[in-house]
């Protein structure tokens, strides 16, 4: 059921000149959701994004919010807010100064938008930082700042444009976890762009996989790793192998696949790779065809029957986790 909240995207095609970034996709984000449009660079995803926000027109199709098409309204009226990769923050206002820009912009007096900047400052953490400046801040701090300066504006749909790329892997992983818990607090959508499937897979309610302009699977995060309906989709989502067999094409959860004798699975393999992962050692190894499999298994489980680079070792897993992909 269509909700009053929901964003919609109708035959959305975005061209440029004989180049199509975006061909004709069609996609309805439920209210509240946190949605990742995930793919690798020039698929289409952050065209996609800037048509959502105004800053892209569309070449064809609409999008609706609301039940209302917003695809000709300026940024400003359309009921999102987008949140930049480079953050975009004035360096010479402050923190709460920042924060209260566009509303400055729109004509809210003094008292009222430093009430209602100091609210998203105390939502993101950072009242205690309102005077500085962001030349006075660290990576993560500037994100918090450039997320309070999204949301002021009471957006229905929060667009976030690869914003955890600048910072280091440690800081990244902290800030998924405050990004889950605004969009939690605040109840609106989340669409957030990004290249990391890690990222896609911590955060999202909603996988949209995009590929050569268009959508290749979206659902359940849940669902678009564990059952990937492409070949496309398995190797980029990651965790999977890809086989062809008499059959046709397979997909392969890493962890499903066990370790056996010589002769005594369904394919033999030579040993090309080793890889102490912590937790699990991944093995790789050459099959039938020239084909890479790679096997994910728990450390312990490796040293009990370690192997070599040069062994041929076999392969075997249940036939139920095994699931045909469109090649």
């Amino acid at each position: 059921m269509t909700k009053k909240t929901d964003l919609e995207l109708v035959a959305l095609t975005k061209r440029y000149g004989e180049t199509v970034a975006v061909d004709s996709i069609s996609h309805h984000f439920k209210s509240g959701v946190y949605a990742c449009l995930l793919g690798p660079s020039g698929c289409g995803k952050s065209s996609t994004l800037r048509m959502i926000a105004g800053h892209e027109d569309a070449s064809d199709g609409s999008i609706v919010l609301s039940g209302r098409d917003i695809s000709y309204l300026p940024p400003a009226k359309r009921g999102t807010a987008m949140m930049f990769q480079n953050y975009a923050l004035f360096p010479h206002l402050s923190v709460r100064d920042n924060v209260a820009f566009s509303l400055r912009m729109a004509g809210v007096d003094k008292t009222e938008r430093q009430k209602r900047a100091n609210e998203m400052l105390e939502l993101v953490e950072m009242t205690a930082l309102a005077d500085r400046t962001p030349g006075q801040l660290s990576g993560g701090q500037q994100q918090r700042v450039a997320l309070a300066r999204a949301l002021i504006t009471r957006p229905q749909v929060l667009l976030l444009d690869e914003p955890l790329s600048a910072l280091d892997p440690f800081l990244r992983i902290r800030m998924r976890a405050e990004l889950k818990r605004l969009q939690r607090e605040l109840g609106i959508s989340f669409i957030h762009v990004t290249h990391g499937q890690d990222e896609a897979l911590a955060l999202a309610d909603e996988i949209i996989v995009m590929n050569n302009a268009v959508i290749e699977q979206a659902g359940p995060a849940r669902a678009v790793f564990n059952t990937p309906k492409t070949a496309f989709v398995a190797r980029f989502m990651g965790g999977h192998n890809v086989l062809q067999m008499p059959q046709g094409h397979i997909a392969l959860r890493l962890d499903d696949m066990q370790i056996t004798a010589r002769g005594a699975g369904k394919l033999d393999g030579r040993v090309m790779g080793i890889e102490y992962q912590g937790t699990h050692v991944a093995l790789t190894a050459e099959v039938a065809g020239g084909q890479e499999v790679t096997a994910l298994m728990p450390d312990h489980t490796f040293l009990e029957t370690p192997k070599d680079l040069g062994d041929v070792v076999g392969f075997s897993w249940q036939d139920r986790a095994a699931h045909p992909v469109i090649a």
